[in-house]
């Protein structure tokens, strides 16, 4: 199945969740957070203008890219992988 999102929104596959922390401490399930950084496997179209142009946005598919911890209240899951559907304006930036 295949999803395309609307407007200025994204379709974002969170990167996996750290097992251990920097100190090599294993983490159980509850202690670990969900990162705050994954690849857009989707880009809607733009965002539509008061002039109605269309911007296009600023990230494209296969990007990595940085967010805030609870951005992306919209999550899905498609074929058993969860993923966020946000609008461009959550993501703070892209990872070269």
């Amino acid at each position: 199945m295949s999803i395309r999102p609307l407007y200025d929104r994204v379709v974002v596959r969170r990167n996996a969740e750290e097992e251990t922390t920097a100190g090599g401490i294993l983490l159980p399930g509850s202690a670990k957070e969900k990162p705050n950084q994954g690849e857009i496997i989707a880009v809607g179209e733009g965002k539509v203008l008061d002039s109605g142009d269309i911007r296009p946005l600023a990230v494209k598919v296969g990007d990595t890219v940085v967010f805030g911890q609870y951005a992306g209240s919209n999550t899905i899951e498609i074929d058993g992988e969860e993923l966020i559907i946000m609008g461009e304006s959550e993501i703070f930036a892209v990872v070269d």
